[in-house]
């Protein structure tokens, strides 16, 4: 049986720190539980939590407390049909009847076994459950807000990280984005350094996050990461989808022992935990008990044990509480010996289950309702304690335009590899080269070649771009998400330094392709002509970017938007006018919406005039430029309206793809 109440306060909570109410990135050193000032990690600890000095702001309290409600949460889902089309479509329930509270300074557990609704609980109490959520979810009595968004962090499961940035540059540009404007830059580089230190990531700070393809920091390491960025905006509710998976004891102790500081500066921490040890056990305060999405308990961590005993099922005195509660989830009797489970028969696991439940039902639901109920009633709760109305959700926000300047240096600093690779570099170089050397000084007379030289810069620098930018939403789409979903930037400050960003190695790459091809090509040596055609590549490589960025966008899956715009440009390819002059009226439509048109047009129009001429038979005869038929089919007059066309294209793709997130992201 579990020890009384004393001895679990002594074993399980840390005493009341005295800190001020106002939150200052200068705060005075305190005490915290597990703190690492230096780079020792090695931490000894018996049955007491060690309270060691902290340099970090992070246990300051919280500016605004919530109380967290949560009443008869039910959730279902479709299940597909593979059977008759006629027959009514199957619901799945996730979650049946969660009531709960969870207040300022308290951790809130959630146990189960694997598939019992553990993380769809979580998500949905942090406001990001897509779907309709039957019954009620409440922050300090109100529903969910962009403001109570900005007062809550969610770590997921997974740790959604650029692989290429260091772990002081993640957390360092997280802290700009998140961090109120009121705070200078270099306040906000000490709360970065703060958490840095208080998570024991100083070994690792200049060390680069990594991914699967990636060696960078452990997984633990990468775990504690993912909790700092959510430490650093003082959260008022803190969210934490299985945090120790995966950890050693020893970081596991420290990251629980670092939620209970967190805890005590008034905060409310409600955390996923697959199988805690009993030492990180005796830290929660309240614990939900999960089977099969229906709670079995829900209340005080302490008192688990007693209820249980008081319903027939009696744990023994050495064993772990958390075991003892996944076993009960689990249908398993707390008397059932490791050599009788496969006797233990399904149906009698799903009588027990359903046993349980009805247990919770009877002995522990209406006292919780009761409980909720009565803190609206209470005049110290803080329900009544609603923050001023001069303190909204704007306060907690950076400006559009450090937004933008932030984004694109950490943008440009995560794919410095990718933009300015060596392979890259080389494919263009080469694709250059090789194409110089085919048309090497090609002949004015041999018109048709200088043509064709033409049309191969329209259709390679449509198809380079193109491809290259379809992976840019669909590779960022879960980071996009979970910042998003914290309020840490507003889409089209992301938008716009995306774009920006790209710009220096899209633009870089087709002029040191256009520099070596033209003059190696033998087209007009003139630096106007030159000038001009390097102006209308560049200008199809942003439209044909656009394009692979709409693609990408709406639909979220490089395969499909690879499929697409493989047919798309090939559609371009022939609508282009090089292969095709005489193309069917009902058909001929086609080349109105192919930029690779407007481009070789234009180009044509740059390199020829109407009084240009060229040696059409043998014996020096001449003929104009206009009458070859390539040409002649496709005019050299109306380059504004090209140009027009161009930047339709320019604007449209960009503006779809702005739309097509917009759609698919959270606001």
């Amino acid at each position: 049986m579990m020890p009384p109440q004393q001895e679990i306060d002594i074993a399980g909570r840390i005493p009341a720190i005295n800190r001020s109410e106002n939150v200052s990135v200068h705060a005075e050193p305190t005490e915290c539980p597990l703190g690492d000032s230096s780079t020792n990690h090695e931490i000894h600890m018996p049955e007491k939590l060690q309270m060691v000095p902290c340099p970090s702001s992070i246990l300051s309290k919280a500016l605004h407390p919530i109380t967290l409600e949560f009443e008869d949460v039910a959730y279902k889902i479709n299940l597909p049909t593979h059977a008759h089309f006629m027959e009514p479509k199957t619901d799945r329930a996730i979650l049946s009847g969660v009531t709960g509270i969870v207040r300022p300074g308290e951790i809130m557990a959630m146990l189960g076994p694997s598939g019992s609704g553990k993380t769809t609980l979580l998500t949905a109490l942090a406001g990001r459950l897509p779907g309709k959520i039957s019954g009620g979810i409440t922050y300090n009595g109100q529903p969910f807000s962009s403001s109570i968004k900005r007062k809550t962090g969610f770590v997921t499961q997974d740790d959604v990280l650029y692989p290429h940035l260091t772990v002081l540059e993640t957390l360092t540009y997280a802290a700009m984005l998140r961090l109120p404007k009121t705070l200078t830059r270099q306040e906000k580089l000490n709360q970065a350094e703060s958490v840095l230190v208080e998570l024991g990531l100083t070994r690792c700070r200049n060390s680069i996050i990594g991914g699967p393809l990636l060696r960078g920091v452990s997984g633990g390491e990468r775990k504690r990461v993912s909790i700092g960025q959510e430490m650093l905006v003082n959260p008022s509710l803190l969210l934490l989808d299985e945090p120790t998976s995966g950890l050693d004891s020893t970081t596991a102790q420290r990251i629980i022992g670092t939620l209970r500081g967190l805890a005590q500066g008034e905060r409310t921490v409600v955390t996923t935990i697959h199988q805690p040890s009993s030492r990180l056990y005796r830290m929660f305060d309240k614990v939900v008990v999960l089977s099969e999405g229906c709670p079995i308990y829900v209340g005080n961590a302490y008192r688990v044990l007693d209820y249980f005993g008081s319903i027939g099922f009696v744990a023994d005195a050495a064993v772990n509480p958390a075991d003892f509660l996944l076993d009960l989830a689990n249908g398993v009797a707390p008397d059932t010996k490791q050599g009788d489970q496969q006797e233990f028969h399904a149906d009698d696991q799903n009588s027990m289950k359903q046993s349980l439940i009805s247990s919770y039902k009877k002995n522990l639901y209406s006292g919780l309702k009761v409980e909720i109920h009565q803190n609206f009633q209470d005049p110290n709760s803080y329900l009544t304690r609603r923050p001023s109305s001069h303190s909204s959700e704007k306060e907690w926000s950076t400006s559009w335009w450090d937004q933008f300047n932030v984004l694109l240096k950490r943008g440009l600093k995560e794919r410095r590899h990718e933009s300015y690779s060596g392979l890259r570099i080389f494919q263009v170089m080469a694709v250059s080269i090789l194409s110089g050397l085919l048309w090497w000084h090609s002949n004015p007379s041999h018109i048709q070649d200088q043509v064709g030289l033409l049309f191969f810069f329209s259709i390679f620098w449509g198809f380079f771009p193109l491809f290259n930018a379809i992976f840019t939403f669909p590779q960022e789409r879960s980071i996009l998400i979970k910042e998003r979903s914290s309020g840490m930037y507003c889409l089209s400050s992301y938008f716009f330094a995306r774009m920006v960003g790209d710009l220096p190695m899209e633009l870089v790459l087709p002029t040191l392709f256009t520099a070596v091809t033209y003059w190696m090509g033998g087209l007009k040596p003139s630096p106007s002509n030159f000038i001009f055609t390097l102006l209308v590549i560049l200008y199809n490589v942003l439209v044909s970017q656009g394009l692979g960025l709409a693609l990408g966008a709406i639909l979220m899956d490089v395969k499909k938007a690879t499929t697409l715009a493989s047919v798309t440009m090939l559609t371009f390819l022939l609508a282009g006018g090089y292969y095709i002059q005489h193309v069917p009226p009902f058909i001929g439509w086609m080349k109105y919406i192919s930029f690779s048109y407007y481009c070789y047009k234009l180009l044509l129009g740059v390199q020829y005039t109407e009084i240009d001429y060229y040696e059409c038979a043998p014996g020096g005869v001449t003929c104009k430029v206009l009458d070859f038929p390539p040409i002649k089919q496709l005019g050299l007059d109306n380059k504004a309206y090209d140009v027009v066309a161009l930047t339709l294209m320019l604007v449209g793709y960009r503006l779809l793809a702005y739309v097509a997130l917009r759609m698919g992201q959270p606001r």
